[in-house]
């Protein structure tokens, strides 16, 4: 493979994985704050929608890369298109803020959380391809040990979410579970933000040590 033609496309990559590193904790934070922070919907649905515009331009600049690698691609279209699908939800955290009571914008709420949870997966599916094809055994170990950690915080959560869901709509509940549903109807976006914690952590663990290794062994070796 010739290096002149390969070094763009990885500098590229370098990029969009920083913008990933950074648009993560930012979308989650500006989702988070704006649906709760009563002085944060004063800005609008624009640092929701800007930190989600950043996590799309990131995925996008990887499409540069290996782009004749069809299972990389396809790992990489996979996310790309979720990474729309969560920029056309984003301004729903501010709609949602105003109008908390309005279906449509509380099933608008539900479909962005699940969104979101599918992305992590799909990202860190999209990280494993990419250290498969990088030269470092250290971190195809790592990533595929982190991303099957992830799997499993992710899928619990969503199995969590739908457990709930279902508990919300048992209309002849069992007093017990009808103050449980209650308590939990009160502080479930609080407990969808520390639960999504974790996978975003390990999430940008993952995206800067695979950044720090294409720098090392491919741009500091260039003479």
């Amino acid at each position: 493979m010739n290096p002149n033609g390969i070094l763009p496309s990885l500098a590229r990559v370098v990029r969009g994985l920083s913008a990933l590193f950074w648009g993560l904790p930012l979308a989650l934070l500006a989702d988070a704050r704006t649906a709760m922070d009563e002085s944060f919907r004063g800005y609008g649905p624009v640092p929701a929608l800007a930190a989600s515009l950043l996590v799309a331009y990131g995925l996008h600049q990887l499409r540069h890369f290996q782009s004749q690698e069809r299972i990389w691609s396809s790992a990489l279209h996979r996310a790309r298109l979720i990474s729309l699908l969560l920029v056309a939800l984003s301004p729903f955290t501010y709609w949602w803020s105003r109008h908390p009571d309005e279906p449509f914008f509380i099933q608008s709420m539900t479909m962005l959380v699940f969104s979101g949870l599918l992305f992590l997966l799909m990202l860190n599916h999209v990280l494993l391809r990419l250290s498969a094809m990088l030269p470092d055994e250290t971190l195809r170990s790592e990533t595929r040990f982190f991303t099957g950690v992830n799997q499993a915080l992710v899928l619990s959560q969503v199995v969590m979410a739908v457990g709930e869901i279902l508990l919300m709509r048992w209309v002849n509940a069992p007093p017990a579970l009808v103050r449980f549903r209650d308590s939990l109807d009160y502080s479930k976006t609080w407990l969808v933000l520390v639960l999504t914690l974790l996978p975003v952590a390990l999430t940008m663990t993952l995206l800067w040590k695979t950044k720090e290794v294409i720098v090392a062994s491919v741009f500091r070796t260039q003479p």
